[in-house]
């Protein structure tokens, strides 16, 4: 089958109630921990794509075992310490940033030497950020430039370290709170604020983990070799995900949705904060919290009136992974919507800063950028009906979430390739399409 998809149709005006794929960061997150929870854990609505599975065959290859069982995977963990390694382990991570890093904070005590590898688009990626601390913990870890492939090497000489982790990165906070449950004594992180899932994760678990909120940075203590027991979690929707349904919907002419049972952690959903700014109609219902986590329904209604935004920086982790698409409702909103310090996008997938800019200019939208600030000219009355074509970014799933959402909802004749980027974190995302009327081949 071609790894592409046709669009020639805007979606035609909708009422629907969907659900969103599960949500990716907490789904690889609940594998990892239930591989070092003592007992079987049980995981329900757990995603199944591309970097999910990934992280299966990863504990897999640790020596955790795990079935399936309906909508359940039941996977038995030996505690902290517990994998059953053998020689010459190999670990290929794919797509996955976020099981790379995790996983070389829980190898930091592995008896053999483990290789970490992973695709192209992985390959590029520098994980000094995680390689520089977890020396510090005492690992022994080779690397060509800080790039995959990684060995790492355990030590039965582990200290604790105190460390500043200033970059606002929820994977190398992750990583080193991993590491520090495997580290003897008290592993203390200040840590930009970010993402806090795994954070969330723990207290659930009743770990003894403290986190302290300062002004600009979470201290985070972590009392290292406390075992724990095997849990139930059922994985909410993704945010990331219902970004793209969000927006969809903004975009359209009278139309409207309800996302069901989704994730809105704040440390998460800044996007409904920045696109409510921006004279969007988005509401929260039903919101509950589930094990520490902030699950809603968010329902949306079309807006043709959209208006400029001077986005805070404080708004940049939150929306980290959905700007490309904030980016799209700045081009259809009336004035000049500024973005600034985003250089973090550019070490994501692909260098998605620098493809944001090409995407807008190619769709007629005047881009200004200085460094890591960018500016945008929105043209409320934008129509397209030129054709377009998108290319492999590097599998970067997001590059083609958008670039269908912008054939949905400007016009355009559109040929989008990299059709199977989208299985790393949401594989039914074009029959949910399809479902709500898009004309997709």
């Amino acid at each position: 089958m071609p790894n592409h998809i046709i669009i020639h149709n805007k979606i035609k005006s909708f009422n629907k109630k969907i659900k969103v794929s599960s949500d990716k960061s907490i789904s690889i997150r609940s594998i990892l921990l239930a591989s070092q929870a003592v007992g079987i854990s049980k995981i329900s609505n757990l995603l199944e794509s591309e970097d999910v599975i990934n992280t299966l065959k990863t504990i897999k290859k640790l020596g955790i075992n795990y079935t399936k069982d309906n909508n359940t995977y039941r996977i038995e963990g030996f505690g902290l310490n517990g994998f059953n390694l053998k020689k010459k382990t190999t670990i290929n991570a794919g797509n996955s940033g976020t099981l790379a890093r995790l996983i070389l904070g829980m190898l930091v005590k592995s008896k053999f030497k483990v290789k970490l590898i992973g695709d192209k688009s992985l390959s590029k990626r520098d994980f000094s950020r995680v390689i520089n601390p977890l020396k510090l913990f005492g690992a022994n870890i080779k690397s060509k430039n800080n790039l995959l492939p990684i060995e790492i090497l355990g030590s039965d000489f582990l200290r604790p370290i105190n460390y500043h982790e200033n970059i606002g990165s929820a994977q190398v906070k992750s990583c080193l709170i991993l590491a520090g449950l495997n580290t003897p004594g008290k592993t203390i992180i200040r840590s930009k604020i970010s993402r806090n899932h795994t954070e969330l994760m723990l207290n659930f678990l009743k770990y003894p983990i403290k986190i302290k909120r300062k002004k600009k940075f979470d201290k985070i203590e972590v009392e290292g070799l406390n075992q724990f027991r095997s849990f139930k979690y059922n994985v909410p929707g993704d945010i990331s995900s219902a970004a793209f349904f969000i927006v969809l919907t903004l975009l359209s002419k009278k139309s409207n949705i309800l996302i069901e049972n989704v994730n809105v952690n704040p440390s998460r959903a800044g996007i409904i904060n920045i696109l409510n700014n921006m004279g969007a109609n988005i509401k929260l219902r039903n919101t509950k919290i589930y094990n520490g986590e902030k699950i809603s329904n968010i329902s949306v209604r079309s807006n043709q009136k959209l208006k400029s935004v001077n986005c805070s920086p404080l708004h940049n982790t939150s929306a980290i992974d959905e700007f490309l698409i904030i980016f799209l409702v700045a081009a259809k909103a009336k004035g000049v919507s500024k973005f600034k310090n985003l250089g973090e996008m550019n070490k994501k997938e692909s260098k998605r800063l620098d493809i944001a800019v090409k995407f807008l200019k190619l769709i007629g939208i005047k881009v200004k950028r200085f460094n890591d600030d960018i500016s945008i000219y929105g043209n409320p009355s934008l129509e397209l009906s030129s054709s377009f074509e998108i290319k492999n970014f590097l599998k970067d799933h997001r590059i083609f979430f958008l670039s269908t959402i912008a054939a949905l909802t400007l016009g355009g004749k559109w040929k989008i390739h990299d059709k199977d980027s989208i299985n790393t974190s949401f594989p039914s995302f074009l029959d949910k399409l399809k479902s709500m009327g898009a004309k997709i081949n």
